[in-house]
């Protein structure tokens, strides 16, 4: 019992892991580099938005995940010490 909690413990953070990592690479590799001409279409404090993405906002979307991924974490730890 106790190895099948642990094996879906690590399913569950390698689970979250991959999906907050995907939306950091969009952010940061898609909008600030291959979505570029798109996204320069728009302006955001008189910047075009795909500078800002590359500037600023994958920095500002990187500390967003990183408080996600703690609540995730922790309401996982809370699930599985139960």
């Amino acid at each position: 019992m106790k190895n099948s909690r642990i094996k879906n413990y690590w399913k569950t953070n390698l689970k979250y892991l991959g999906i907050l990592l995907s939306v950091w690479f969009l952010v940061s590799f898609g909008f600030g580099i291959l979505f570029v001409d798109f996204m320069n279409q728009f302006q955001i404090g008189g910047f075009k938005l795909g500078f800002w993405f590359a500037q600023q906002g994958s920095i500002y979307v990187f500390v967003i995940l990183i408080f996600v991924y703690v609540f995730l974490m922790n309401r996982l730890d809370d699930e599985t010490l139960e």
